[in-house]
């Protein structure tokens, strides 16, 4: 949950409380010299004009602010990562400057809004003190019907409504700034929700796909709705076993097509059929765990190596073994002290890229499903990688539909199409 939002009940508690001694003190002054009900409308009116110029210009430095705020914490941040470099070519008073000329520029937002804290204490105090003088004054010249009790009331509580009302100004302008955070969860919340992850209806043959044919007809997509077709008009047949380079230049649409091929982005034209199923009639379980991807960018958990390459637990250690061989890791898992125990970090940080890489190629090999995509899989590693990594798919994928999105000539040159 947001900060902003999980202190929004607070705020909305203090934000009534001060409303409610507000009102109460008001009340018990007009009961106490109903001649103040002549001054209390123009008095309200003046503090209405007064809050609303308050939050209005409050809302605007506060965004001015926080702005202002984030570069100083960034160069912060790149000056404590790179002070060894700092130091070794003496750039220290650059930085220093630069750190100094952030705070300055902050400061020039966070000084305004300090000024306009303070303008509205003045005209607050001052609304307060006229309440104060009028419930004073209204009481001395109704002395003859009012006890001193009863005037000794309306003044104490004519003094606690400038606090009372300085707090309500200060909760009206937070809940105002704070709601912010509600309006991003309700954005949230009217966003189009993925299909279902599983089709009760749906009646799989089983072993699903078992060829391999892939049959695209006149398919388009597009990532928002007002913008336009990101791929348009796709029509062509991949036979089952078929190994298919598709290659273009940035912004083709070569990763879109894949992304419809998993229905990570719904198509708003034409069909994608798999061994004669329409994959926009079943879940996205039911699709996404028949189909393989290499991605561009290796994605890894924190956890084992071994939850990493079999996160269901659905293959036997040997079996892992043979994967982590086929896929030239085997030398390199060997040699970790705790072999397939071994903790990744977040992400994979203590694995290279191209290791990252090699371990998504053995997760692979384990699922061994009969379509594999390969969205620009060996643009991380060496030619010398991405030629074993080839070879690996040629003769372990031997009999399944390849889709390989390609930038090097050589990985898609002995490809069918």
């Amino acid at each position: 949950m947001p900060p902003y939002l999980s202190s929004l009940p607070s705020i909305i508690k203090m934000f009534m409380g001060s409303m409610f001694n507000v009102v109460g003190s008001c009340v018990v002054i007009l009961i106490a010299t109903p001649l103040v009900a002549i001054i209390i409308p123009p008095l309200g009116i003046l503090y209405f004009f007064v809050q609303r110029f308050y939050v209005a210009s409050s809302r605007q430095l506060k965004r001015l602010e926080s702005v202002s705020r984030s570069p100083v914490y960034t160069h912060f941040n790149e000056t404590l990562l790179g002070a060894s470099v700092i130091r070794a070519f003496g750039e220290q008073e650059r930085f220093i400057r630069e750190s100094d000329g952030r705070v300055d520029h902050n400061q020039k937002a966070y000084y305004p809004s300090i000024v306009a804290n303070r303008w509205l204490a003045v005209r607050l105090e001052f609304v307060g003190n006229c309440i104060v003088m009028f419930a004073a004054l209204f009481a001395v010249m109704a002395r003859e019907s009012l006890s001193p009790g009863i005037m000794g009331l309306s003044i104490s509580y004519a003094l606690q409504l400038t606090a009372s009302l300085t707090w309500l100004v200060r909760m009206s302008s937070d809940l105002e700034t704070n709601i912010v955070a509600v309006e991003r969860v309700k954005e949230y919340e009217d966003t189009e929700k993925e299909a279902d992850w599983r089709h009760d209806q749906s009646s799989l043959p089983p072993g699903w796909p078992t060829a391999g044919n892939i049959d695209i007809r006149g398919f388009g997509l597009r990532y928002r709705e007002d913008q336009e077709l990101a791929v348009r008009n796709i029509t062509v047949a991949i036979h089952g076993g078929e190994k298919v380079g598709i290659v273009g230049r940035t912004g083709a649409g070569k990763s879109s097509l894949t992304l419809g091929l998993f229905r990570i982005i719904e198509a708003c034209e034409g069909e994608i059929h798999i061994d004669g199923v329409n994959i926009a009639t079943l879940g996205l379980h039911e699709l996404r765990s028949r189909i393989t991807i290499i991605p561009q960018d290796p994605v890894l958990f924190s956890g084992s190596l071994r939850m990493n390459l079999d996160p269901f637990d659905g293959y036997s250690d040997e079996e892992v073994w043979r994967a982590l061989e086929l896929s030239h890791l085997k030398s390199f898992v060997s040699g970790l002290p705790d072999k397939l125990n071994h903790e990744c970090s977040e992400g994979g940080e203590n694995l290279s890229l191209g290791q990252r890489q090699l371990v998504c190629l053995a997760r692979a090999l384990l699922r061994k499903t009969k379509i594999l995509v390969l969205d620009e899989a060996t643009a991380a590693v060496d030619l010398e990688t991405d030629n074993l990594i080839q070879s690996t798919i040629r003769t372990q994928f031997d009999d399944c539909t390849v889709l390989t999105i390609a930038h090097r000539l050589n990985t898609i040159m002995d490809y069918t199409r």
